[in-house]
């Protein structure tokens, strides 16, 4: 399937795509977190239709549901309107010394100005951890930060 992905400066993202029944949807990820679901009801492209809405929180418990770890994808996208802005993706690997500690023992967002937005685990996705979220071999934690903060992060979890 293809998705088009059109920058709306000043607005967000959005996401097309025409399902298998023909009919051409959107999703626009707004830069408040928001998100907006649209159809295009004509042949004018322009012509749109909001369906509905979500707010951050509810469309990180429907990417849950879908099982879309993409959420990395998501604010890797988000970031790009923002100079020196990035989005990584760090392993919690099996000698990691924080495998089965929490995530507020690294100190991460402290020591490298990094925040940790989300952690994949699995199919799982841990939106917004807590300090007392406890991390495991295997996860991935979605980092939002400078590149050198980002960097930063992966030594802390490696060291």
């Amino acid at each position: 399937m293809d998705v088009t992905e059109v920058l709306l400066p000043g607005v967000g993202l959005r996401y097309e795509f025409t399902t298998t029944d023909g009919q051409r949807i959107g999703v626009v990820a707004l830069r408040r977190g928001d998100f907006e679901f649209v159809a295009y009801p004509g042949d004018d492209p322009d012509e749109v239709r909001v369906l509905f809405r979500l707010s951050a929180d509810e469309a990180d418990a429907v990417t849950e549901i879908l099982g879309a770890p993409r959420i990395a994808e998501r604010f890797a996208d988000l970031t790009r309107e923002v100079p020196g802005l990035n989005a990584g993706q760090v392993e919690v690997t099996a000698g990691s010394a924080f495998a089965g500690r929490t995530l507020g023992e690294t100190r991460a967002r402290t020591r490298t100005g990094a925040s940790i937005v989300a952690i994949v685990r699995s199919e799982d996705v841990i939106a917004s951890p807590a300090p007392s979220q406890l991390l495991q071999a295997g996860d991935i934690l979605v980092v939002i930060g400078t590149q050198q903060g980002i960097t930063g992060v992966e030594h802390i979890l490696a060291g």
